[in-house]
């Protein structure tokens, strides 16, 4: 009589292991032991979220992500196609990657050199959008509520709430958290679309509640 398939293969579990599981994860994927999900997430065709790696609730992995190990994730977070989160890299609450989309965390790869030590941690701060094929440089913070253009290239820490385009990527506004473009005036800018309002202080944008 032929062996019931167990659904673990190399230390990697699927979703069919963990019966009652409150995240879904597509039979076409992996989640090795020892990964945390959370709530409501919901994990595509082809994914891989590797040992010690923390992803929120309600986030969601579309095809082809990979997650590496000790990935810190947030809540409500979206990783469209194609895109890898390496080690050193942390995501905070609301995020958006788009596709292809690409992280780092060596400045200085070699194939024949192993730089494990030399991790730089890159921090994607709350509600911070980082556009299709786009690369961020490890090493560097995106602000809370920044958007990256689509193929820019990050190579220093960016502002909460600019709007950055190019390679190497240069700040050209601010925009909301809604996606809106702001445009100040005597140092001061109401959203067009949502209507938050925003102060620009010392070369920061700050929101006023």
């Amino acid at each position: 009589m032929k062996k019931k398939p167990s659904g673990k293969s190399g230390g990697r579990v699927k979703r069919s292991v963990k019966p009652g599981a409150d995240y879904f994860v597509h039979e076409s994927s992996y989640v090795d032991e020892g990964a945390q999900i959370g709530k409501g997430t919901k994990i595509w065709f082809f994914c891989h979220v590797q040992k010690d790696a923390k992803i929120g609730r309600d986030c969601i992995l579309g095809q082809n992500v990979n997650v590496d190990k000790r990935v810190v994730i947030g809540d409500r977070v979206k990783i469209q196609n194609n895109v890898s989160i390496y080690e050193d890299v942390t995501l905070e609450d609301e995020v958006f990657c788009g596709p292809s989309c690409v992280f780092t965390n060596v400045n200085n790869p070699r194939s024949h050199i192993e730089r494990k030590n030399e991790y730089r941690r890159t921090l994607v701060k709350r509600r911070a959008s980082i556009g299709a094929n786009a690369t961020v440089v490890c090493g560097h913070t995106i602000g809370e509520g920044a958007f990256i253009g689509a193929g820019a290239v990050v190579t220093k820490d960016v502002p909460d709430y600019s709007l950055m385009v190019g390679n190497p990527a240069r700040q050209i506004g601010w925009i909301c958290d809604c996606g809106v473009k702001l445009q100040f005036s005597q140092d001061q800018a109401v959203c067009p679309a949502c209507g938050q309002k925003f102060v620009l202080k010392d070369g920061k944008v700050l929101k006023i509640s």
